[in-house]
């Protein structure tokens, strides 16, 4: 039995909504209290919980970290991830984008085809357009159903570019004469594949990496270019 992993697990299920005292994760996990302490320090000394006379609070990035370090203490990925809120995934990956230079659109809808899309993030920061597809609940990325994603999201980005520029899609991309639109999925953990077909697939937490190498390969992956012949008003 592994108590950091069991303690970890607990602190993740009981500050999902609120923060809360060591002695309900010490009674949760059923560690005894001086070695929850112990384990609770060393994680707050690796900057993965805040603790304040006995109280435990986290934020999205420490969630995200705490349940990375649980699956890979072996912890199993679907019950872990089941104590994060989607938001605090797209939180993430949206903070990583602003941090790089991308303006952020999240849950873009559109039609096209007589189909309806939707795009969980989009970062754009010119000529890129980087069309976000977020799987933090998948148990594993197999071939056949990272295909299947992949194939999904290459689809979406794809009846995006064919169908901008609309006015009922006001984005960032608007004042630009060229866009590659650049499918991409996001995971939770590090899988088998770092890409599929060249699309990337990038765990949350290498989001950032990923972004500022980004430039340097964009052509190098499967993409989309808009070529527009006027600008467009913003």
């Amino acid at each position: 039995m592994n108590i950091e992993k069991d303690l970890i697990i607990s602190v993740l299920k009981l500050t999902k909504e609120e923060s809360v005292s060591q002695k309900l994760i010490n009674k949760d996990a059923k560690i005894a209290s001086q070695v929850a302490g112990k384990l609770l320090q060393k994680l707050q000394n690796d900057g993965l919980i805040y603790v304040k006379k006995d109280i435990i609070e986290t934020d999205s990035l420490q969630r995200l970290k705490l349940t990375v370090r649980a699956i890979n203490l072996g912890a199993d990925l679907e019950r872990v991830s089941c104590f994060l809120r989607w938001q605090e995934f797209e939180k993430v990956a949206a903070l990583a984008l602003t941090r790089n230079g991308y303006v952020v659109e999240k849950n873009l809808h559109f039609r096209h085809a007589g189909r309806r899309y939707e795009i969980d993030i989009i970062g754009f920061k010119r000529p890129i357009a980087i069309c976000i597809d977020c799987k933090h609940w998948r148990h594993g990325l197999y071939p056949s159903v990272l295909k299947r994603i992949v194939k999904e999201q290459v689809e979406r980005t794809s009846a995006l570019t064919e169908v901008l520029p609309t006015l009922s899609i006001k984005i960032e991309y608007a004042s630009w004469e060229r866009v590659k639109f650049v499918p991409m999925v996001l995971s939770l953990v590090v899988g088998r594949f770092k890409f599929y077909d060249n699309v990337p697939i990038v765990p949350v937490l290498q989001l950032q990496d990923f972004l500022s190498q980004l430039p340097a390969y964009v052509d190098s992956l499967t993409h989309f270019t808009k070529q527009y012949s006027r600008q467009l008003s913003p």
